[in-house]
């Protein structure tokens, strides 16, 4: 029998008089400090060991501890979402909001004349958003969209989170210049009507692209989601000057398998399949997670490359029978001439 088997088949300790002791023996106050301690899965899973353990598991007050340590703009969330004396329920926004949504989820069926609209999209999106550079928070925010206006819905699907030009890191970070591997981003995406989120960021980068003529590069933090043929990414990008520790750009877009932006009509087709999907086991967060995220993006840009390749080599086969077209109907021109 292994160790976990034998701990689940003897919760209690004996003491030298015999008697047995068990874990809920502490005081509330007590245990509930250490519970305070724990990441979500294990608080999560601590909840299933016992009622007792359930109560204090499912304290309200721990878990919005919990969300505000992880992403420190939650606190902002309460004006936005309009709840008022309300509260957010704090344990189900973590339970949404910490696993990376699983590449596999269903897409949105096509619009079809007897559900011309399969899905409600969302008409509000609300935007919880931190960066941090070597564990240091520089930027903490909530971004409200208007996903309902005809200009959104028809432009290419895009958040920014700098409402000013950009900003500055700490002296410590300038001084020394960014380095991508402490960057930290955390984008979370939240339907008040619903009360649905949705991870939008791999928290650490995926990807790191440099632009030489600018001196800027782009941080790129992509989670990799099902939706038509390819599936598409949302790809949550941070844009920084190395020269002088500037951070000029943080936003998400979203776009397809060919490289390509996608509407905002479709890109929130795809974000509201995915909030509504289920949380599966294995579309958990942590570094495995992250190690996850970033292999599915690789796939996705190995096959947006291979993609491209082949309609190149389709348009070159085209160009060529084009060309094949015309030199024999030039030749048959001549031949013509030539017998008058």
């Amino acid at each position: 029998m292994g160790a976990g088997a034998m701990e689940a088949s003897s919760p209690a300790a004996f003491d030298g008089d015999g008697t047995s002791t068990t874990i809920e023996d502490l005081p509330a106050d007590v245990l509930a400090l250490v519970l305070r301690r724990l990441d979500g899965a294990s608080l999560a899973a601590v909840g299933c060991a016992s009622s007792g353990l359930h109560g204090l598991a499912t304290d309200p007050d721990t878990w919005r501890a919990l969300c505000l340590a992880m992403w420190p703009s939650v606190r902002d969330l309460l004006p936005c979402l309009g709840l008022g004396g309300g509260d957010v329920d704090h344990r189900a926004f973590f339970a949404d909001a910490f696993p990376f949504p699983c590449s596999d989820s269903p897409s949105p069926p096509p619009p079809s004349p007897s559900h011309p609209q399969p899905q409600p999209l969302p008409a509000r999106l609300v935007s919880a958003v931190d960066l941090s550079h070597a564990g240091v928070s520089i930027l903490s925010r909530v971004v409200e969209t208007d996903a309902d206006s005809d200009w959104f819905l028809g432009a290419p699907f895009r958040v920014d989170a700098l409402v000013q030009e950009g900003f500055t890191l700490p002296t410590a970070a300038s001084a020394s210049g960014i380095s991508h591997a402490d960057l930290e981003l955390n984008w979370v995406l939240l339907d008040p009507a619903t009360g649905r989120a949705l991870n939008a960021s791999s928290r650490r980068a995926v990807a790191v692209d440099r632009k030489w003529l600018t001196g800027d590069t782009v941080a790129r933090f992509a989670v990799v989601l099902s939706g038509g043929e390819g599936g598409v990414a949302l790809d949550a990008a941070v844009t920084c000057d190395e020269r002088y520790g500037h951070v000029r750009e943080v936003s998400l877009r979203v776009e397809d398998a060919d490289g390509a932006g996608v509407s905002g009509r479709d890109g929130l087709a795809a974000v509201a399949a995915a909030m509504a999907a289920p949380r599966r086991r294995g579309c958990r967060g942590g570094a495995a997670a992250e190690d996850a995220a970033r292999e599915r993006y690789e796939d996705f840009v190995r096959g947006k490359r291979a993609r491209k390749e082949w309609k190149a080599r389709r348009e070159g086969i085209l160009d060529l029978c084009c060309s094949g077209v015309g030199a024999a109907a030039f030749l048959g021109f001549l031949v013509m001439l030539t017998f008058r």
